[in-house]
């Protein structure tokens, strides 16, 4: 009796299945959701937008173009970090009890192919920011630098890891600036630093509660954090990120700088997104990837569009 064939169809649809599988999880490997991040690099543009002190800077297609190009060099080179990051973790998240579905760690990405994409992603988006202002190449470069820092080593020293976090927001936001040679004011750096430390003291958090005893193990800098500690300081970072903002809205020189004082009525909207957040942590277990709540969550996306909206009124009718 023949050996049975397997008819070319199904042998093409097997094919196409798994290259859909590969597709997917390459695309998972490059966490295109982290690059949510990113939207801070045009923070500055639409500051300046109506700043009538920079607003010449601003004008026309050509600066939105700039900051897309930035933006773009950042998604590239986050990307890269994170391939990189991911292969030098691959032991650890393979005993991780979520990350051990990675790409990498489940074998589905290889280690050399991911190496590969990964100095591929990191020279695309050097080569591009030369097109760019060389402060932002600076800014960018040094970001780079900070990330391969961190990945190394700095992320094992409990605390430093998050304040390298949330500088790398700041970097963000300063390479926005440079891109179009605006400034931007300190109290929104400080903002932006102390939201972005919120947000990864929660992540620790969740981390300290979701491994227990074995976090160590899967990350060493959670041997140095205590979660009642970390309740506290989540309480405290979340408090000055509210007093920062109130103080940036309400401020003379931003008065001075957009001709109104009404941009205050946009604190509310700041409030209930923290309060929100905490409710997110605390009740539902949701700070461990601030950038899928904040792409998921209805109430979340309905603040900041609050937010936006008020902002535009105001700036609209200043």
């Amino acid at each position: 009796m023949g050996a049975v064939r397997v008819p070319p169809f199904a042998a093409h649809g097997d094919e196409g299945l798994s290259a859909a599988r590969a597709w997917l999880s390459w695309l998972r490997a490059l966490r295109p959701a982290q690059w949510i991040k990113n939207g801070v690099v045009p923070a500055a543009y639409f500051f300046a937008r109506w700043d009538p002190s920079q607003s010449a800077h601003v004008q026309g297609v050509w600066p939105i173009a700039l900051e897309a190009m930035a933006v773009a060099c950042f998604c590239c080179v986050s990307s890269g970090v994170y391939l990189i990051n991911d292969v030098h973790d691959i032991a650890a998240d393979r005993a991780h009890p979520v990350k051990c579905r990675r790409p990498l760690a489940s074998g589905d990405v290889g280690v050399g192919a991911a190496l590969a994409v990964a100095a591929a992603l990191l020279s695309a988006g050097l080569a591009g920011s030369l097109a760019l202002p060389w402060a932002f190449t600076g800014v960018l470069g040094g970001y780079c630098l900070m990330q391969f820092l961190y990945t190394f080593g700095l992320k094992r020293i409990p605390y430093v890891d998050v304040f390298v976090i949330a500088t790398g927001f700041v970097l963000r936001a300063i390479a926005g600036a440079t891109v179009l040679t605006v400034r931007i004011s300190p109290w929104l750096l400080l903002c932006t630093f102390l939201l972005a430390l919120f947000l990864a003291l929660c992540k620790r958090r969740h981390e300290k509660i979701l491994l227990e005893d074995a976090g160590e193990q899967h990350r060493e800098a959670l041997a140095g954090y205590d979660r009642y500690l970390l309740d506290m300081q989540i309480a405290i970072t979340s408090c000055a990120t509210l007093v920062c903002y109130a103080i940036y809205t309400l401020s003379e020189e931003t008065v001075r700088r957009f001709g109104t004082n009404r941009l205050g009525l946009t604190i509310p909207f700041v409030v209930f997104g923290i309060f929100r957040y905490l409710e997110l942590v605390y009740r539902h277990d949701a700070g461990g990837r601030p950038e899928k709540a904040l792409l998921t969550d209805k109430v979340l996306i309905a603040t900041v569009a609050c937010y936006a909206l008020t902002a535009l009124v105001v700036f609209l009718t200043a």
